[in-house]
């Protein structure tokens, strides 16, 4: 069998220790041949020592940092499109986090290389631009979003059944059943505090503000061309039902697991096969009652910009993005309220977004979306 070679553009965080925990076990069938870190310079050497890539990277490498030897190394803020013209790699996993993955994700399609996606802001800043690549380069863009890739597992083999709706479902993050006055007081300990997944910061501010569901939604509607009003958001607060789709005949397929991104991760590697993972299994008899509820959309506002970003069009989805991005950071360092994170997001989306979707665009809606929230945030929370 010959070994699929594999890109894990950032290795060291949450999705890249995972993808590498799945390599690490199927190890003739895949090899991790390119590493790709921002700053996290311990574990990538220690990644780099395991699995021993043709290459790796660093984005933001410390004073005195020596390339390790055997390994094609580069140090440096272009360290990610550096990544993307490699020639050592035959797919690859795009973890990094934040709009710099919607250029990576760009080069690596017109290079024709297929596209594992773990960053959402590719396709919620540029999700036709992407899409319209994917289309007419011909190469794959498999989704590893725990939602998305349930979402694609339940579209496989329907034939020409075409799905009436797709259901995203959310844990509902640390707050679920938090009241809006509540949340004024929430600290970022508490907000990084999931009660199921183990995700990186952002992500888990994300969950935890339900601005995911949104980015999520306009995933959705770009990866499986469902128009917005088709794709409704669930709280389950079990997180094990990763998301549904509803067929015309009426019939709802789900799929569901423990609360385990190396499953997404894996059939993102192996698509069309399956791999038999290794770890515990999914006891329905033990998980029990499920449960299922409608967002609070008084309490978390954030849920419905997906779809309003989606009716707005062209720039909107990118600014909604790169303000919501700038808001996670500044809740982070305590300059703004829990709440204000929709709020300006929202704002910022509205006052910025608008323009025709080109890559050059969607860039510039970004950096004007994030200089709208700084500039809010000073007169609203000085």
């Amino acid at each position: 069998m010959t070994k699929k070679r594999i890109a894990i553009l950032g290795s060291t965080g949450s999705i890249g220790t995972q993808a590498l925990d799945v390599i690490a076990a199927f190890p003739q069938r895949y090899a991790a041949s390119l590493l790709l870190a921002g700053s996290n310079v311990e574990r990538l050497l220690d990644q780099i020592e395991r699995f021993r890539p043709e290459a790796a990277g660093l984005a933001s490498p410390p004073d005195g940092l020596r390339a390790p030897s055997g390994v094609r190394f580069f140090a440096g803020g272009d360290a990610l499109l550096w990544a993307c013209e490699q020639d050592c790699y035959d797919m690859a996993l795009v973890s990094v986090v934040g709009v710099r993955g919607l250029r990576a994700v760009c080069r690596l399609l017109k290079r024709h290389i297929p596209v594992l996606l773990a960053n959402k802001e590719a396709l919620v800043a540029g999700g036709d631009l992407v899409m319209g690549l994917a289309r007419k380069t011909g190469t794959p863009l498999l989704p590893v979003d725990s939602e998305h890739s349930a979402i694609f597992q339940c579209l496989q083999d329907k034939g020409n059944t075409p799905a009436r709706k797709l259901v995203l479902t959310a844990s509902g993050g640390p707050f679920r059943g938090w009241s809006r006055e509540a949340l004024a007081s929430v600290a970022p300990e508490q907000a990084l505090r999931h009660p199921n997944w183990s995700m990186g910061r952002k992500i888990t501010i994300d969950s935890a503000s339900m601005m995911n569901k949104a980015l999520e939604v306009i995933e959705a509607a770009h990866l499986f061309s469902m128009p917005p009003e088709r794709i409704e958001v669930l709280v389950h607060r079990e997180s094990i039902v990763h998301s549904a789709v509803e067929f015309e005949d009426g019939a709802v397929l789900a799929q569901l697991g423990l609360p385990d991104m190396r499953l997404p991760i894996a059939y993102a590697m192996s698509y069309p096969d399956r791999l038999p993972l290794p770890g515990p299994r999914l006891d329905l008899a033990a998980a029990g009652q499920l449960h299922f509820e409608r967002p609070d959309e008084d309490a978390f506002p954030a849920v419905k910009l997906g779809h309003e970003a989606l009716r707005l069009g062209g720039t909107a989805p990118a600014a909604l993005n790169g303000a919501n991005e700038q808001c996670v950071e500044l809740f982070l360092s305590r300059r703004i309220p829990f709440p204000a994170i929709p709020l300006l997001t929202e704002r910022a989306m509205r006052a910025v977004g608008g323009a025709s979707l080109t890559l050059e665009s969607a860039l510039e809606a970004d950096r004007r979306a994030r200089a709208f929230v700084l500039e809010r945030a000073r007169e609203l929370y000085p």
